[in-house]
């Protein structure tokens, strides 16, 4: 409320996002369910850009912004990135679309409705003068919003709900009309208001939408959790979820919503557009995932190294690169209050979904999208720990999505078996090159897979 009613900050904000928090999840977290390093690190960055993105729960909206509504912005939010601004030198002169925006800031203080900023729509708004502009423009809104003009108008109260003179006996007729499931067709409902759909990730999608207008998000952290909810106990259905997630993102990534080429005449900043590509290109990681899980073994069976020969300077490059990633680590988890078993917990399981969940979603994105071959739903799993001593926890339910990391897991055994008898066998001098081939094998295997599959 306090963000929503600030005069200035609640003009520009579409809506809050709080973290989710999580009962039911065993101490360490096995399959970091919690996403701590989502909510307490990521998220927490992305608030200092334009916002968060909208995870589809725990959030508080702006009406306004779900109707459409582009959002009343000054002249410094209006500016351009660092970037443009050493490209293209700073605006010499105001920008149209900051004139609009003070119009539209002096037109509400006069009036109690707001002026809707789309073109086909704000035509005839402002005044009729005959009867064909009074149809057009109620056309144009009905379009939008639907056939009902209670509703139509309720939109124009900038405090919320409906104009005086509706006729009280009319509304529980006219509630039970807008709530019909037919009252949205042939609308924009699902397009450009409301909800986005086309995705079981609509979160996103919506967020992204109402960014892309120059909206901004606010993400309020508070000691005590303001919202919990329940999450998957045991693999199975973790990484059902995590499917489910990873084909909305594949979704949106082959749809003209995409971030990468969608929106780049509005007012998305250029960082947070970023964002939004990493949020929707993760599944596509598991390809390159893959590779990195079997090569190290591939190394060992073949007796031959990743890189052919490595020379002192390759030598302290890669250990330059390992520090830095380290460095980059440490500083977040400093920053951020996150401990290192939860940070761990996260690394362990990217390596547990990218192998399967996110290679699965993007082969069904694809059947989807290119094919038109739909798969089924299916809804998470989220078991209630009646027995006690987190009994789900080890159930093992038989699903496709644990054959691609039971394969890399034997693969790497059979590797470091391979290999260690082979340096047996050849003597002491074919020990040291063992060493730096067992090297990514190990982290990889300490990383997730024996971790995962105790």
């Amino acid at each position: 409320m306090c963000f929503m009613m600030d005069p200035a900050l609640g003009r520009k904000t579409c809506y809050v996002q709080f973290p989710q928090r999580f009962d039911g999840i065993d101490l360490h977290d096995r399959y970091a369910n919690r996403n701590i390093v989502f909510f307490d690190i990521n998220m927490k960055d992305l608030d200092g850009i334009q916002g968060p993105v909208y995870v589809g729960t725990g959030c508080c909206f702006n009406r306004q912004a779900l109707y459409g509504y582009d959002p009343i912005l000054t002249e410094a939010d209006l500016e351009p990135n660092i970037v443009i601004k050493r490209c293209c030198g700073r605006r010499k002169k105001k920008n149209k679309s900051y004139m609009d925006s003070q119009s539209r800031i002096m037109k509400r203080t006069e009036s109690s409705a707001p002026i809707f900023n789309m073109e086909d729509i704000e035509e005839g708004i402002e005044g009729y003068e005959d009867e064909r502009s009074v149809l057009m423009s109620q056309r144009k809104l009905e379009k939008h919003f639907g056939q009902s003009p209670i509703f139509i108008a309720s939109t124009f109260m900038t405090q919320g709900g409906i104009p005086p003179s509706t006729n009280p006996d009319s509304l529980l007729k006219e509630a039970i009309h807008v709530i019909s499931c037919g009252y949205e067709d042939k609308t924009e409902w699902g397009k450009e208001i409301g909800w986005i759909y086309g995705s079981v990730t609509e979160d996103i999608l919506t967020g992204f939408k109402m960014h892309a207008r120059g909206w901004q998000s606010i993400y309020c952290m508070q000691p005590r959790p303001c919202f919990k909810g329940s999450a998957p106990i045991n693999l199975s259905d973790r990484l059902n979820q995590v499917l489910r997630w990873a084909l909305g993102s594949v979704e949106i990534l082959l749809s003209r919503h995409c971030p990468i080429w969608y929106g780049y005449n509005g007012r998305l900043k250029l960082l947070e557009r970023l964002a939004y590509i990493n949020t929707i290109v993760y599944p596509i990681t598991s390809i390159p995932l893959i590779a990195y899980c079997v090569l190290p073994a591939i190394c060992l069976l073949t007796n031959k190294f990743i890189i052919p020969e490595i020379s002192n300077y390759a030598g302290v490059f890669f250990i330059l690169l390992f520090a830095s990633i380290f460095a980059t680590v440490i500083l977040e988890l400093r920053w951020s209050g996150v401990g290192i078993e939860d940070w761990w917990r996260n690394e362990q399981f990217w390596v547990i979904g990218g192998t399967s969940a996110h290679l699965f979603a993007v082969f069904q994105g694809l059947l989807k999208v290119l094919a038109g071959i739909d798969t089924n739903f299916t809804v998470t799993s989220k078991a209630s720990d009646e027995d006690g001593d987190f009994a789900e926890l080890y159930v093992f339910k038989r699903t496709s999505l644990l054959i691609p990391p039971t394969i890399a897991l034997v693969i790497n055994l059979v590797g470091m078996v391979a290999g260690i008898s082979y340096a047996i066998n050849s003597g002491y001098q074919s020990w040291g090159p063992l060493f730096g081939k067992l090297f990514l094998l190990v982290y990889l295997l300490s990383l997730s897979f024996f971790n995962n599959f105790q």
